[in-house]
């Protein structure tokens, strides 16, 4: 499948219903639209601008974790709001 851009996100997000794959849309800048979905290990985000697409994927440990000082650990090292 060839994706170039907004014109085809319909003819993804068929493709992801055909995989049983549940994604969700947002609108985090003003010339995109942006389809999350998650693959067992990964996740996925992909931008539709008008004339090109751009992904980016994230893996990872998976594992529950119930130490809050983990958390902190994570909000303090990987967010900011400037």
């Amino acid at each position: 499948m060839e994706i170039s851009g907004i014109s085809d996100i319909l003819k993804f997000l068929d493709f992801l219903r055909g995989k049983k794959i549940h994604f969700r849309l947002d609108q985090y800048r003003t010339n995109t639209i942006m389809v999350t979905f998650t693959l067992v290990g990964c996740r996925v985000e992909v931008d539709f601008f008008e004339d090109h697409i751009e992904f980016s994927y994230f893996t990872g440990d998976e594992g529950v974790h119930d130490d809050w000082a983990v958390m902190q650990g994570l909000l303090d090292k990987h967010w900011s709001d400037d």
